[in-house]
């Protein structure tokens, strides 16, 4: 493309005039909880001029395909089923599927998981291997990927024992983007676990001191690091709170900050969800389902907080949010409204106005762009 022609291409996309001829629209994945003949697993595209959502195709990703994420290249879905019983037999499941040019998601293959309830799936920094945190079952598992990308096996599986009247609930396992630790949150125990992963066999080593408890109540749910790894900000999803955690250089945890992600004023229940940080680093965001807001802080110099504001989440139940790769748009999966609703991002406040545009899905769970 000529450099004139990029030129206008870029002011037309910045005063929202025009959102394709110049460049693909991305792509939103959006899985959920199945019931009836509910598929699961929703493609939509995404007009990043507008915000606006276009059906493109459902496709049948198994059992309540509530949280997925995708291959090194995109070009393949690692679905979890968040169910207790799969393919007849008792645990939980992954389903790969392929995505294909007319936006159809071709299922390759199942594969069971030990012990059931899965709620969150990643893949390894080197692209081998697949982690699960098991919430329903207290275990989390390692999951060996072949050549072809296709998981062939499970390699390691931890069923945590649960202390006097508590259970352990893990609900995040998520490597550090230098790919050197594995880091899982506890919601039952009050805990984050810091493990390191054997390439070759994939068994999972918890590191000395590896256990860092948080304030008792807390339920620690999601994570993200800051670009350089310096930093792990954390939400709790029982206690409405926001950690900031300094990273050591044995990837190390030191809590230095504890924010509540309420208004003063609300005295109803709430329950904390997903975090994550706007495309430059200068916000953090969480959801709040009960206050059915998003949360705003400004990220200070040395990776702190302060409160920048919060903004009603367009419906009710937001379990998930995502920001589109443009850094301008925030779509927030909301639950029990059944919809996707989207935001567009102030640069300057970094609230999340609107919402300018919704589309209406079966409890959204997990929403990634591809």
């Amino acid at each position: 493309m000529r450099k004139g022609v990029t030129d206008i291409c870029i002011l037309l996309l910045s005063m929202g005039i025009i959102s394709t001829g110049c460049r693909k629209n991305p792509s939103l994945f959006a899985g959920g909880f199945t019931e009836g003949d509910a598929k699961g697993l929703s493609v939509y595209t995404f007009d990043p001029g507008t915000g606006g959502l276009e059906l493109v195709a459902e496709s049948d990703a198994g059992p309540s395909p509530s949280y997925f994420c995708f291959s090194e290249d995109k070009s393949l879905i690692y679905a979890l089923n968040e169910v207790d019983q799969f393919n007849g037999q008792k645990g939980g499941g992954v389903t790969t599927l392929r995505y294909n040019a007319d936006g159809q998601c071709e299922k390759l293959s199942g594969l069971l998981v030990p012990y059931g309830g899965p709620c969150y799936i990643s893949l390894s920094a080197d692209g081998g291997f697949l982690l699960l945190a098991n919430y329903g079952s207290a275990s989390i598992a390692v999951v060996k990927l072949d050549d072809k990308g296709i998981p062939v096996r499970v390699v390691d599986s931890i069923l945590y024992e649960t202390e006097s009247s508590n259970v352990s609930h893990p609900h995040m396992i998520q490597q550090d983007h230098a790919g050197k630790h594995i880091y899982v949150t506890d919601l039952g125990l009050d805990r984050i676990m810091i493990y390191d992963l054997d390439s070759n066999s994939g068994k999972l080593v918890l590191k000395e001191n590896g256990i860092v408890n948080v304030e008792k109540g807390s339920g620690p749910r999601h994570f993200t690091f800051n670009a350089s790894g310096s930093k792990m900000y954390l939400i709790n999803e029982l206690g409405s709170t926001m950690m900031v955690f300094d990273v050591d250089n044995e990837g190390g945890l030191s809590l230095q900050q504890t924010l509540t992600t309420l208004a003063e004023e609300f005295k109803g229940k709430s329950y904390c969800a997903d975090v994550h940080l706007s495309g430059d680093g200068k916000f953090l965001y969480g959801s709040n389902r009960g206050e059915n807001t998003i949360v705003v802080y400004s990220i200070n110099n040395d990776g702190s907080l302060s409160f920048a504001g919060r903004s009603s989440c367009g419906g009710s139940w937001p379990r998930n949010f995502v920001i589109d790769p443009s850094g301008r748009f925030l779509l927030a999966g909301n639950q029990r409204s059944d919809q996707i609703s989207v935001f567009r991002i102030n640069s300057t406040t970094g609230l999340p106005e609107g919402p300018e545009a919704t589309a209406k899905m079966k409890a959204p769970a997990c929403l990634k762009f591809r």
